[in-house]
């Protein structure tokens, strides 16, 4: 086997145990997720795991960064695609919104979940590198949103006194919280009308013409 064949057999196989692991983890926690039973599923030795990752916390990092760095393509991707709709950063954040929420519509079985949020229940059983790494995601959508605000604001003076870095974190807040209602809800719909009445507000607040229905 060349060492090409040899890496690509080992990038396949990192994947699938980051495949194995976060599907456990966003089930049932991480606490509640076992490096045997990830084992067993992956069909490997203990030292195959081990050579990917040298414990729980290296697992927990990797899977983490994967997370994110695929959520920041889909956002990237969502809002690039509204970004030629119009030349009014306004139109173009809420169109987003909406594509955003027609993306979530779309997932047959609803959002499978957050990884930052499951790391902040059970910040304790990780290193300061994992949390640290939690907190810039969170830190990193808010630098996001805030700088697309701060745009809008510009152009569109909010009807109301609003600190935008506030309103930055409500867009993810609003999110990360339609995500968990329609978990626990059991209706992955909810996390759709969710977003598409934060684009209402937001709307409403910066003097946007009426918008479509959070029902619709």
């Amino acid at each position: 086997m060349t060492v090409r064949a040899t890496q690509r057999r080992g990038q396949s196989t990192r994947e699938r145990i980051l495949d194995i692991a976060e599907a456990s983890v966003l089930a049932k926690g991480f606490g509640a997720t076992s490096i045997e039973e990830i084992i067993a599923e992956a069909e490997l030795t203990k030292s195959g795991f081990f050579y990917h990752f040298r414990d729980k916390n290296a697992l927990a990092r990797a899977l983490l960064q994967r997370y994110l760095d695929t959520e920041e393509a889909l956002l990237d991707e969502v809002f690039a695609a509204a970004a030629g709709m119009s030349d009014d950063p306004l139109e173009r954040f809420l169109a987003g919104l909406t594509g955003l929420a027609e993306m979530m519509r779309d997932l047959p079985a609803g959002h499978p979940g957050c990884l930052v949020a499951t790391i902040c229940y059970s910040e304790r059983m990780f290193d300061r590198e994992v949390r640290e790494l939690n907190r810039a995601a969170v830190l990193g959508w808010r630098a996001r949103f805030l700088a697309v605000l701060d745009e809008i604001a510009e152009r569109h003076p909010p009807r109301e006194r609003v600190d935008l870095r506030a309103l930055a974190d409500m867009i993810s807040n609003t999110v990360e919280g339609g995500i968990v209602l329609s978990k626990a809800l059991g209706q992955p719909p909810v996390l759709a009308e969710q977003i598409l009445l934060l684009r209402s507000y937001l709307g409403l607040l910066f003097g946007a013409s009426p918008q479509p229905s959070a029902t619709t």
